[in-house]
């Protein structure tokens, strides 16, 4: 955990250099809620990060890609140094979902693959459900269209909002910092989910309002119902552990239950000694997963 975040800290403390050659390839699109930026050439890739983090935590996999494909460097606004805008009031996770769609049509991607990690992913379920066949295909990174469900199965939203309204308002009030501390006084009905939770962020930091909005949908979204509305290929990357002491050594079975509602079967992918932040945890066992997706 200490060396992904000192990892964290190095993509925080390279992001004024990385920004700034990506800046030379900005689309031109303009959102009130998502910055887009371009690199490379081929076919079209969209990253889209996870909870609190920017585009900066897919530096590695982008400069290993851009060579081959196009890719779209998705951040949301109000997290890492970025402005709020228009996530300061409503909801974040739907509106960032309906302006990725936007920026599809807007530049006519021809079905591009979306890749998002947590929260992204589940933005990019959101897009594959509504832009039908405009995509290509999905990869969802450590992420679920119910995450409560990955702690216990049988949670619904009504077991989980009393600690996400926890969650929301220790945020707004305490901090992140306070909130991760308190992490595993809350949300002992769902067998320490909350705990969990923050424990795997890899907080990079934000404006306290979109943070707190963004975990409260995090822990509240269902998008299980929406999963048979998907027509494009998913993909489902994830963390395990071949030891039986460790949580990740039953993500097999809980990801594979999150995702049975898809039309056509998922195709899943175990990373060995990867946590939450796969593709920092475990570099180049993602890159391979990835590059299989790609095909």
């Amino acid at each position: 955990m200490e060396q992904r975040r000192n990892i964290l800290k190095g993509l925080a403390g390279a992001a004024v250099l990385w920004s700034a050659g990506a800046a030379r390839a900005q689309t031109g699109f303009s959102s009130r809620r998502i910055t887009v930026t371009a690199r490379g050439q081929g076919p079209d890739v969209i990253l889209i990060p996870g909870l609190a983090s920017t585009a900066e935590v897919w530096r590695g996999a982008a400069d290993r890609l851009a060579g081959r494909r196009r890719l779209h460097l998705v951040s949301v606004r109000g997290f890492g140094d970025l402005a709020p805008q228009d996530n300061a009031s409503g909801a974040v996770m739907a509106a960032a979902a309906q302006e990725v769609r936007r920026y599809i049509n807007a530049h006519r991607l021809d079905q591009p693959a979306i890749i998002g990690h947590s929260m992204g992913g589940q933005i990019g379920l959101r897009v594959a459900a509504d832009a039908g066949r405009r995509v290509g295909r999905v990869m969802v990174v450590d992420s679920s269209p119910f995450f409560p469900a990955l702690i216990s199965p049988r949670a619904t939203v009504g077991d989980v909002e009393p600690i996400a309204q926890l969650a929301y308002q220790a945020i707004q009030f305490l901090g992140d910092e306070a909130l991760r501390m308190r992490g595993r006084e809350m949300g002992l009905e769902l067998g320490g989910a909350t705990d969990a939770v923050f424990g795997t962020m890899g907080w990079q930091g934000g404006d306290r309002r979109v943070l707190a909005q963004a975990l409260y949908e995090v822990m509240t979204v269902d998008l299980r119902r929406r999963l048979p509305d998907i027509t494009a290929p998913v993909t489902v990357v994830y963390g395990w552990s071949a030891d039986q002491t460790s949580p990740r050594s039953r993500t097999d079975s809980l990801f594979r239950g999150a995702y049975a509602r898809l039309r056509t079967p998922a195709t899943f992918e175990r990373i060995e000694g990867a946590e939450h932040m796969v593709m920092i945890d475990q570099p180049s066992r993602f890159m391979a997963a990835v590059e299989r997706f790609l095909g």
